[in-house]
């Protein structure tokens, strides 16, 4: 009785066992591809990335131009005029 029954399990648990070693195959076929994946992402920028940094960078750069435009207008009204400071827009107003 006890062999019939193990005639029948043999095969549930060899479809179970067959299942969990394709399963395993399977993720160790696709882990390594994931990470290659993951690691190009990181190292590659994509466009819409490039014109945000881009954006960023415009951004600053008129802010620091904007500092540098009132920095300058203080200046020339208060009469403390660098040699490099345009008065005659300031004075003008």
């Amino acid at each position: 009785m006890k062999q019939l029954a193990l005639l029948f399990v043999i095969p549930v648990l060899g479809g179970c066992v067959a299942k969990a070693l394709v399963d395993t195959a399977v993720t160790a076929v696709t882990v390594p591809v994931k990470a290659a994946s993951a690691a190009v992402d990181l190292a590659t920028t994509s466009q819409s990335e490039a014109d945000e940094k881009r954006g960023r960078d415009l951004r600053r750069a008129d802010e620091q131009r904007g500092r540098e435009t009132r920095r300058a207008a203080e200046r020339c009204r208060k009469g403390r005029a660098l040699p490099t400071d345009d008065c005659s827009a300031v004075l003008a107003r």
